[in-house]
């Protein structure tokens, strides 16, 4: 019945014109409000608004535009029975009394809740990503995107505007910085960034949030700001899920498989989901000197297993009181083999094959209470997230030197144990036309770690290119936190503003058994973290924003840790215990247009950062081909660039995305006791095209650019990449065989050049150019699979379980 509302407003409507214009004057009221999600705080476009009079029969309505606003006219004075509609959410019932007197009535802001009795339909995603552009951060809703198939979360992110990712190391860059915070679901993990996401295939993959000025209810860690992974959940009555298998191939064949559950049965809700990745991945490196003759080869080969496993419930307890609990398992076993060759003048000097052997777990466990204390928005939850994860590691080295030169061995036994206690207390009222949010939280991470050496030198070698000595230290981090905020909509303004307040402490102990006065690392500082935005509704298809927040980068354990750590041959790293955070200011401007086939928003910022974090590269006194990395802070350091992105359908069958970005930066560092600045200029660009060839076949062609940059010791050339990929609809929709071609011509190389402290330059050339092919099939008892696509996004809920 739903579905035909619409139509009967319009033939009403149009009934309404028969009135004499005497009548419509004097008889008739006005209606307005705004619908926002209960859930989100998120306007809701499309909502249905129904007007009844006593005999219940249908006297006027309207629908929600974009930003969740309806405006009701020509309804009848008398008393007004409103219903307020829209799929998979609770209906909420209004009655009014329209008079002379008080012929306008402003409902302002009706919040919806999610009816979970009502969500009976299978999600059908869209086959294109689409970017929704909210008051503190851009949502990328990622779809069928046929460039993603078959690949995991971090090769996904290179398909994310505004984000670049080095797969020579895993690094993740936003807006050209790599110093961003990755969450999944918004909880932290142990792990790395480029470890965890390597782990969730991108099908498990609702959508990223770019949260590039994050608000006072977020931790303000990341410099650049957060990019949050969240991962599909399905709510469908009774038992439903689906599969994928696929297998990727270049130089080695990578297979993959995923299996996603559902079943739902009155207030229970149970889901779960499983992926398993396998397969090698090769990189090869050389490295020249230009003013003498040493060259150096590695070829780096990783061969990982992984294993990742999610499963939760979720229990309605009844209308106001619902409880959550989910447990993630991640497995990972790697042999990670490096060899290395260093020839100098003709004479192979040195030869090292290394094994490291990695057996990473990662256990984690999330229970949320929610409790909806009134049906106008007044919520409060409290959310518990324990996580640990043990990443023992296992080096074998055999390095031979020529044979003038003696011969040694060593191996490495390295524990690295971490965990992360949270939790949150999470309270929001409606008030005085906005909303007010209120929150605590309290943060432990705890990190062991500990690397015993078994060397074995004889006369002649050089112990120096090897770890130096047993080491243990304890790194443990306590945070403490509060924040208030509150946002506000007047006419065509929205406002939010908020205040962090937290306390942080470190303490660092370090030990080592050829190194001696080394100094604990400790820190006690209590810091306010200000946000602030600002919307402006030019008109229906014009917005506005501004939005300010201050952040902080806290030193890592490798930056303060005075023990020296051998990362190749010729680099040997070590922290530097007298770092101090750096806090960054930042500014942006953002402006979106809504077009009759599209959309297009452009993007400016601004960010000042006081005691920045550097490089100090310095060479090895006790060996001068070697060199020395370790940290520093410097002065200010200013980063700004432009963002452009949008989508286009020039016909029905063809959807274009070009998206460009250019960012200005300053890198400051420290060599051989001479200080290095340098602003960097990065332009990137991409252009998606999406083909429909029939209902069933589609196509993609994309490609992306990515021009030179420049930090204190390496200028790094352009690259140009070319990807294409189709999918096929089969057995009635359920199922489909999707292509992927990656790299068409093989351009992913990562060439430099360096003059200090040695004028070298070299490449990586990356296992990148491949191609995939994959199945994949929805399966289940969920009903009305087809129902109202328009709504499908609005009414799917966040989390992670069965994916359809």
């Amino acid at each position: 019945m739903k579905k035909f509302i619409p139509l009967i407003i319009f033939f009403f409507s149009f009934s309404l014109l028969s009135q004499t214009e005497k009548e419509k004057t004097e008889n008739i009221g006005f209606i307005t409000g705004k619908i926002v999600d209960f859930k989100s705080k998120t306007p809701i476009p499309y909502a249905n608004i129904i007007c009844k009079d006593k005999t219940k029969v249908i006297v006027g309505g309207g629908i929600t535009n974009d930003k969740g606003i309806f405006e009701i006219d020509e309804i009848l004075l008398d008393s007004i029975f409103v219903d307020i509609q829209f799929i998979g959410f609770k209906t909420i019932k209004r009655t009014l009394i329209l008079t002379k007197s008080q012929s306008k009535i402003d409902l302002k802001t009706i919040f919806l809740e999610e009816d979970i009795d009502e969500l009976e339909e299978v999600v059908i995603q869209s086959e294109t990503s689409t970017i929704v552009q909210k008051i503190d951060r851009k949502v990328i809703n990622v779809g069928k995107d046929l460039a993603s198939a078959g690949t995991n979360s971090l090769q996904m992110l290179e398909n994310i505007p505004s984000v670049q990712v080095n797969f020579q190391n895993g690094s993740i860059n936003l807006r050209g910085n790599e110093n961003v915070r990755v969450l999944i679901d918004g909880k932290p993990s142990n792990l790395s960034p480029s470890q965890l996401l390597k782990q969730i295939p991108s099908s498990s993959v609702k959508s990223v949030e770019l949260i590039t000025n994050p608000s006072a209810k977020y931790n303000p860690e990341g410099m650049s700001g957060i990019i949050n992974i969240i991962l599909k959940k399905n709510t469908i009555i009774g038992f439903n899920g689906s599969f994928s298998i696929g297998a990727e191939h270049s130089i080695n064949t990578r297979p993959t498989a995923s299996l996603d559950l559902n079943y739902r049965t009155g207030k229970v809700n149970f889901y779960g989901n499983y992926s398993v990745d396998a397969g090698k991945f090769e990189t090869f490196a050389n490295f020249d000197r230009s003013d003498k003759d040493l060259s150096q080869t590695i070829d780096y080969l990783d061969n990982s297993t992984s294993h990742y496993i999610k499963t939760g419930l979720d229990f309605y307890i009844d209308k106001k009181n619902t409880l959550s609990f989910y447990t993630t398992q991640s497995f990972a076993d790697t042999d990670f083999h490096i060899k290395t060759k260093t020839v100098e003048n003709g004479n192979l000097i040195l030869n090292t094959p290394n094994l490291s052997v990695f057996d990473i777990k990662e256990q984690a466990y999330n229970l949320d209470y929610k409790l909806d204390i009134d049906d106008k928005g007044q919520q409060i939850e409290l959310e518990f997230n324990y996580s640990k994860s043990k990443n023992p590691q296992n080096d074998f080295n055999k390095e031979t030197i020529n044979p003038s030169s003696k011969i040694y061995n060593y191996t490495n036994t390295v524990i690295n144990d971490n965990s992360i206690f949270l939790v949150n207390l999470d309270y929001s009222k409606p008030i005085k036309g906005g909303n007010l949010e209120l929150g605590l939280e309290a943060r432990t991470q705890k990190s062991f770690n500990n690397i015993i050496t078994d060397q074995e030198v004889e006369t002649g070698g050089n112990p120096a290119t090897a770890p130096r000595g047993n080491s243990t230290f304890n790194y443990d981090r306590e945070i403490y936190s509060a924040y208030i905020n509150y946002n506000k909509e007047y006419k065509k303004i929205a406002l939010q503003a908020g205040f962090r307040f937290e306390q942080f402490s470190v303490d660092g102990i370090f030990s080592n058994t050829q190194q001696t006065n080394l100094e604990n690392y400790s820190d006690d500082i209590f810091s306010i973290y200000p946000s602030a935005f600002l919307t402006y509704y030019h008109s229906e298809n014009n917005e506005f924003q501004l939005g300010y927040s201050r952040r902080v980068d806290r030193p890592g354990i490798n930056q303060v840790t005075p023990i020296q750590e051998w990362t190749s041959p010729l680099t040997i790293s070590v922290g530097n215990r007298t770092l101090t955070p750096q806090f960054t200011n930042s500014f942006e401007v953002n402006y979106t247009k809504t077009l009759t086939k599209g959309y297009l928003t452009l993007g400016t910022f601004y960010r000042s950062t006081n005691n920045s974090i550097g490089r100090i590269i310095n060479k090895d006194d006790l060996n001068a081909d070697r060199q020395i990395l370790s940290y520093a802070n410097y002065d200010t350091a200013d980063s700004y660039g432009l963002e452009f992105s949008s989508s286009f359908k020039p016909t029905k069958w063809w959807t274009l995305r070009p998206s460009s970005s250019l960012y200005i930066q300053d890198s400051q560092g420290l060599i051989n006791n001479k200080k290095e600045s340098v602003k960097n200029t990065l332009f990137s660009a991409r252009v998606s095209n999406s083909f429909k060839a029939s209902k069933k076949l589609s196509f993609q062609l994309s490609s992306s650019y990515r021009g030179k940059s420049e930090g204190v010791q390496f200028k790094v050339d352009p690259y140009f990449l070319l990807n294409a990929s189709a999918r096929l609809s089969i057995f009635d929709g359920n199922g489909a065989l999707s292509i992927r071609a990656t790299d068409i011509f093989d351009n992913y190389k990562l060439a430099f050049s360096s003059t200090n402290p040695f004028p070298q330059t070299g490449n990586f050339s990356l296992e990148y150019s491949s191609i995939y092919l994959g199945f994949s099939y929805n399966f289940g008892s969920g009903k009305n699979r087809e129902r109202d696509r328009k709504y499908r996004e609005e009414n799917e809920t966040q989390g992670s379980g069965g994916v359809l």
